[in-house]
């Protein structure tokens, strides 16, 4: 149950969001371009953030440079 201690985890780097244009999900309201999140943990797919709820939420890596 690795996902309940994220938020207490050490960053692996900071990531920069480079847009929010999802074409499936809102995507607006929990991240902002040009803002810079932790990254708590990654995936071949996805990048999992503090995002701006104050919670993790997992993204697509195409958000991010």
């Amino acid at each position: 149950m690795i996902h309940q201690t994220w938020t207490e985890s050490k960053t692996i780097k900071h990531v920069k969001c480079i847009h929010t244009n999802a074409e499936k999900y809102m995507v607006d309201r929990a991240l902002t371009a040009g803002k810079i999140y932790e990254l708590k943990n990654e995936t071949d797919e996805f990048y999992f953030i503090i995002d701006n709820t104050g919670k993790i939420g997992g993204y697509y890596k195409n958000y991010f440079e």
